[in-house]
């Protein structure tokens, strides 16, 4: 299989002002074959969203190499990868209240310059393959977090991203509705070929993704090393 994501030799650091400079991700070498299905454990503060974001673009490089579908990032427009190539869900969702479930999905494609009755009619295409057809015109207060959960993948998957990156996606909801997160997880991977990466804490929900990485501090490890401990 071919890797989409290719990492090599990755640093991140944050500068602190008038402090000492925190370095959170310490070479970080990876790479994720198209159409995996990958889950991101470790401890507090290890360095899981820190990846996330700079996988998605958001945050950048301080060293080494980061490659999304053929494009190094330290040298490609950001914005362009992050409306075609990449998406990122969040654990809170992000929806933005002042737009009703139909519009949140839209946002972005209007923000690639997709025509208004284009965009429309793929968001509600988007809202009735998650189930929400019947909910597009509601606010995302008047949904449950479930709902909002499936209006952030219907958003995120609006520009046909290559990876979706998705960030403890099922830690703000029960049991029965991660498990159907996940179930859909597995069908888009299956319908469109997409590469997902999700941090989780929940070691049931990453036991059925393809593969678990571990960051410790850092540090990548490799799951059959780390897993009894976790």
């Amino acid at each position: 299989m071919n890797a989409i994501i290719k990492v090599k030799n990755l640093v991140k650091t944050f500068e602190i002002p008038r402090g000492e400079d925190i370095e959170v991700l310490k070479g970080i070498t990876l790479k994720v074959d198209k159409g995996e299905f990958i889950a991101i454990m470790g401890p507090s503060g290890s360095g899981k969203s820190t990846l996330l974001n700079i996988l998605s673009s958001i945050e950048d490089v301080t060293e080494g190499t980061v490659i999304i579908d053929d494009v190094d990032l330290t040298n490609a427009d950001l914005i362009e990868v992050r409306r075609h190539k990449t998406s990122i869900i969040y654990q809170d969702f992000n929806l933005l209240a002042y737009l009703t479930a139909l519009d949140n999905v839209m946002f972005p494609m209007l923000l690639s310059g997709v025509k208004e009755k284009v965009a429309r009619e793929k968001a509600m295409m988007l809202l009735e393959r998650v189930q929400l057809s019947q909910r597009a015109d509601h606010s995302p207060d008047d949904l449950s977090g479930g709902e909002q959960q499936r209006v952030a993948i219907a958003r995120a998957l609006a520009n046909d991203p290559k990876i979706l990156l998705a960030d403890e996606p099922t830690g703000n909801l029960d049991t029965k509705t991660g498990e159907s997160i996940l179930e859909f997880f597995r069908e888009i991977i299956q319908e469109k070929n997409i590469t997902v990466l999700m941090v989780t804490h929940d070691m049931s929900i990453a036991k059925k993704t393809d593969r678990i990485l571990i960051l410790r501090e850092g540090v990548l490890h490799r799951e059959e090393d780390i897993l009894e401990d976790l």
